[in-house]
């Protein structure tokens, strides 16, 4: 057993019983999600009350639809300016990384946005949101999920934290 698991084992030996399976069928939701650091993913649920499992699924969502999806066969040529680009002899694998690279840089900005959206002050207007987690049924469980941002490059599926996006 190697270190991090022994503190995961101890740290899971001073848990009562319920809250101790729910944190073993969290890290094993991570691990089939290919979450790196699945033990510390679900101990920050249970120790923080944190929705780690619903920020990691989001943000794993966004990579591989919105960055991702746009080096799927066929996806940049759906765009006519791309396919233009193509026809008179751009390289096919910059324009995927260009395009990675843009919606990259546009859904940090969403989240980033949606982040800063509960402070009121920032905006100015008397408004702001938050980003909540939902339960099985849709309804809001209480729990915001803050921080999106933050780990936008750690959730790249290919765990390289987006480095191939500025090569």
């Amino acid at each position: 057993m190697d270190d991090a698991e022994a503190t995961w084992q101890s740290w899971l030996s001073g848990l009562a019983p319920q809250t101790r399976a729910t944190a073993e069928s969290l890290r094993t939701q991570f691990e089939a999600l290919g979450a790196p650091d699945a033990p510390e993913w679900a101990r920050s649920e249970i120790a923080d009350d944190q929705p780690q499992l619903a920020r990691f699924v989001l943000l794993r969502s966004l990579w591989r639809g919105a960055i991702d999806g746009w080096a799927d066969q066929g996806a940049l040529e759906q765009v006519p300016a791309a396919r233009r680009l193509l026809d008179a002899g751009a390289d096919r694998d910059d324009l995927v990384l260009l395009a990675r690279t843009v919606a990259y840089e546009a859904v940090f900005t969403a989240v980033d946005e949606l982040d800063a959206g509960a402070d009121v002050n920032v905006s100015g207007v008397d408004a702001g949101w938050v980003v909540m987690e939902s339960g099985e049924d849709g309804s809001p469980t209480g729990r915001r999920l803050s921080g999106l941002h933050e780990d936008l490059l750690t959730a790249d599926p290919s765990g390289r934290d987006g480095a191939d996006l500025w090569r």
